[in-house]
């Protein structure tokens, strides 16, 4: 399935812009298309992972760049940087399309830097026809019962992974408290011993094949697995989850910026937001294009179905400041354990 790209009459802009993303995070011809819309020769360089822009950012001081896709505490990064332009919302008349909640997130709220392009939980991903009882605590897997033992992966990626064992303890997901960090690294310690890997690419692919039972998952992640067998569910663990929200933010140094403002306010068309989520299963702040989904979608994929009110209800992951050099530290450590 996938949504046409709607094209908004208003983009007159013919400046050039670079914009980085995540590599399939948006449709194929979605550059093509803004180009054509607009006269533009607008590029898109891609990125793995939220620390490789980063670095690139913060060496050239957002110079070089002019629309870049980074998760949300990176986005406060820049804010508190410097680096991040101050929104002019008139310039962005499709931010309309935003559900109310999505200009409440308390990592930027009313949008002032950011704007949020997806958003969802992590939670526990599994084969209901394997594992003999629904898994419903983060503890299912930090120390999972003996038959699933070697038959769990968890994500490897600093905040996802130590967040497992703060939401299982009942702390803060952006805990700077040491006494709680020690617990937290002791408990991902034990629990390496049980894993079949960490894993933040290919576990939906270990649960289709049956190599593993039980991972830890990004919402989306999970529906992938679904998408090829009916038998993977996913479940939020009764304590809770994370939420997630990745964003797009002008940088200040852009020398682009009216083709940078045309450019997101392009993304924010219901057409080219519910690409993301028809094609990349994460579900989107839009409301229209939410709401355009069909129902036979949302019922295969139940998480689809996760409102903007019970996504609120989870904590947002922050820039921890000089906190994250600990928990580069702790996730080291617990990799590097026997």
């Amino acid at each position: 399935m996938g949504a046409g790209l709607a094209i908004s009459a208003s983009m007159a802009s013919a400046q050039a812009l670079v914009v980085s993303n995540w590599d399939g995070y948006m449709a194929p011809d979605a550059i093509t298309a803004f180009n054509d819309a607009t006269g533009n020769q607008a590029e898109l360089v891609l990125h793995g992972t939220n620390e490789e822009i980063m670095g690139k950012l913060i060496a050239s001081k957002g110079k070089g760049y002019d629309v870049v896709f980074v998760s949300s505490p990176f986005a406060e990064v820049l804010h508190n940087l410097g680096l991040a332009e101050d929104l002019d919302h008139a310039k962005i008349p499709n931010i309309a399309n935003l559900y109310p909640q999505a200009t409440q997130l308390s990592h930027d709220e009313g949008n002032a830097f950011s704007l949020p392009y997806a958003w969802g939980t992590t939670g526990l991903c599994y084969r209901s026809d394997l594992v003999a009882e629904t898994p419903d605590s983060w503890m299912d897997l930090l120390e999972p019962s003996e038959d699933l033992r070697g038959k769990t992966t968890m994500l490897a990626t600093d905040r996802w992974l130590l967040g497992a064992a703060m939401l299982a303890k009942g702390y803060s997901v952006n805990t700077v408290d040491e006494a709680e960090l020690a617990e937290v690294r002791d408990q991902l310690i034990q629990t390496k011993g049980t894993l079949l890997a960490y894993d933040d690419t290919t576990f939906y692919a270990k649960l289709v094949s049956g190599e593993a039972e039980l991972v830890q998952a990004w919402d989306g992640w999970c529906n992938y697995g679904i998408a090829e067998n009916a038998d993977i569910k996913y479940v939020i663990p009764e304590e809770g989850s994370d939420l997630w929200v990745d964003t797009m933010v002008i940088l200040k140094n852009s020398q682009n910026k009216d083709a940078a403002y045309d450019f997101v306010n392009f993304v924010l068309e219901p057409a080219n937001h519910g690409w993301a989520a028809e094609n990349i299963l994460y579900k989107v702040p839009n409301q229209p294009a939410m709401e355009a989904l069909p129902d036979e979608f949302v019922t295969q994929f139940p998480n689809m179905g996760i409102q903007p009110d019970q996504l609120m209800g989870y904590e947002q992951l922050r820039d921890v400041g000089q906190a994250q050099r600990a928990y580069s530290r702790i996730v080291s450590e617990i990799k590097a354990a026997n």
